[in-house]
């Protein structure tokens, strides 16, 4: 992430949420086209544009809706998937404690430790 200017890296994530939302218009629209219907001819009827064409050539528009849409869906989201778990990782790096964000307890229990510890090295 170091390597991309900041603008870049918004239009980046523009991009990916554009396309992932236009994939997800164009798939919702095709199933509530097909459930919707009773047979494929019915469904070619309420359809028009590219959800026509995607019905209606089922030998090359299936290929074509499950090349053009799906797949590319899937990858996508398991790309977005991927990319989120390693900025989760990335960003939430355990951070050694400081003296001062420890109680009193907690500071007189590393001090009785460190002292073990100093006796136990000298014994040796």
């Amino acid at each position: 992430m170091k390597n991309f200017p900041k603008p870049l890296f918004i239009a980046l994530i523009v991009l990916d949420l554009g396309l992932t939302i236009f994939l997800f218009v164009i798939s919702i629209i095709m199933l509530s086209t097909m459930v919707g219907s009773a047979t494929t001819a019915e469904a070619i009827a309420n359809s028009t544009g590219l959800i026509n064409f995607l019905i209606r050539d089922t030998a090359s528009g299936g290929f074509v809706y499950l090349g053009a849409f799906v797949i590319p869906l899937f990858v996508l989201l398991a790309l977005n998937i991927v990319g989120l778990v390693l900025y989760v990782r990335k960003t939430t790096k355990k951070e050694p404690a400081k003296l001062q964000d420890l109680t009193d307890e907690q500071k007189e229990a590393l001090r009785q430790e460190l002292l073990k510890d100093l006796q136990n090295g000298d014994n040796k």
